[in-house]
């Protein structure tokens, strides 16, 4: 979330997923994590029910924070799998007063764990590409806390800036036509330009391990 964050702050139109089966979070011992469903449980029931459990606990983890700065992004956690490329998206209202859609469409997914990075592969093939539509799958490995975060953030930032930059240089060159199918040549030039971005990007961030694929939603 905290990439989502920075992606979003830099404008970058972003939606994010997990892909386990159901959310996990820390609890009182490492053999009881409080776990909620994907889709409906909100992050603010979430940071309610933690800072009656046992808010000094999670205070000190840095829980309650980032459950406070999620519940600020969006409304609740979902699940990759459960997306349905194609098909409109419609925001809950947050507390801004913000509500939008999405075509349900991606240019790029970046993960932030090897496990992640196959599991939304798996699905993308299980859906079988029903649009027709390239999607670039990058991972970029970061420890889960929140120092790691905030760095890890930033060079996915980048990553997205650099890919999103190639991509509006060739669409003032040749349009938008065929764009979303990948048959144009504003889309064809720039899917060629991404093992040469990626490669870039990896002489500037090369304590950041990163994993690339190309697949079709």
């Amino acid at each position: 979330m905290e990439a989502h964050l920075q992606l979003a702050s830099a404008h970058l139109p972003t939606i994010s997923f997990g892909t386990g089966s159901l959310v996990r979070l820390p609890g009182p011992t490492i053999t009881q994590p409080n776990v909620y469903h994907f889709n409906s449980t909100t992050y603010a029931t979430i940071h309610s029910e933690l800072s009656a459990q046992n808010a000094a606990l999670y205070t000190h983890n840095g829980l309650l924070n980032m459950l406070g700065r999620n519940l600020n992004i969006k409304s609740f956690p979902e699940r990759f799998q459960d997306w349905v490329p194609g098909k409109p998206r419609l925001e809950h209202e947050s507390d801004q007063g913000y509500a939008g859609t999405e075509a349900g469409v991606a240019d790029v997914v970046i993960t932030c764990e090897e496990r992640c990075f196959d599991a939304v592969l798996e699905d993308l093939h299980n859906k079988g590409g029903k649009l027709n539509r390239p999607v670039h799958v990058f991972n970029v490995d970061i420890k889960d806390n929140h120092e790691e975060a905030l760095v890890g953030g930033k060079a996915i930032l980048d990553l997205a800036l650099s890919l999103n930059e190639a991509a509006g240089s060739e669409r003032e060159a040749h349009g938008e036509s065929g764009w979303g199918m990948g048959a144009g040549a504003a889309r064809s030039g720039f899917d060629e330009k991404v093992p040469a971005i990626l490669a870039s990007w990896q002489e500037r961030w090369p304590q950041m391990p990163a994993l690339w694929s190309l697949a079709w939603i």
